[in-house]
């Protein structure tokens, strides 16, 4: 009874401290997503993702092969769905990318070429919690082929070349005001008055 009661006492303690910690942290840094995160806390999160991704997933062999139309089809989709967080050229140096906490990585950098193909298909599957990092993974095998391009287009985003930073921009998703922009423009060039 004694060795319980010190057990629950024990536990009760670290919790606390656990709690103070996490109230000071709180404090500390006031939760804004403009912050940059340090050296341990990039070290942790890095370390932690790591471990949550199982061996299995980590070891998985991309199953699409490389080639310029497998690239290219990542070039699309990442054009289209990835690079208003990461940028075209994988920087993360966008309006959305530096208003997220942690700011998304440079994907052309060391710490990504690290991953694994496998890790890497993982993290844009199934994303990753308390980061900006949604889940894009459909279930589907058309899914996990787009998938498995945008690991090969991550690979070449170091190479990328001004042709293909070019093609992305035709690509990005264009805002409502920059679709009536252009359709001002059109009816312009056609003569047509204001619409």
């Amino acid at each position: 009874m004694k060795k319980a009661a010190i057990g629950l006492g024990v536990i009760v303690i670290v919790a606390a401290l656990l709690l103070i910690g996490a109230l000071g942290y709180a404090r500390a840094t006031g939760l804004r997503a403009r912050a940059t995160p340090g050296g341990l806390e990039t070290r942790v999160a890095r370390t932690v993702r790591s471990f949550a991704i199982s061996a299995r997933d980590r070891d998985r062999a991309n199953p699409v092969a490389p080639s310029p139309d497998a690239i290219q089809g990542g070039l699309e989709h990442f054009a289209d769905h990835c690079a208003s967080c990461h940028a075209n050229d994988g920087s993360g140096l966008t309006d959305f990318g530096r208003g997220l906490f942690p700011p998304p990585p440079d994907l052309r950098n060391e710490p990504t070429r690290r991953l694994t193909d496998g890790e890497l298909f993982y993290i844009i599957e199934n994303g990753i919690r308390f980061t900006g990092m949604p889940a894009f993974g459909t279930g589907s095998a058309d899914g996990e082929g787009e998938s498995w391009k945008l690991v090969h287009f991550i690979r070449h985003l170091p190479r990328l070349s001004d042709e293909e930073r070019v093609r992305m921009e035709s690509l990005n998703p264009r805002s409502p005001v920059e679709v009536r922009q252009e359709l001002e423009e059109e009816r312009f060039l056609r003569g047509e008055g204001p619409g």
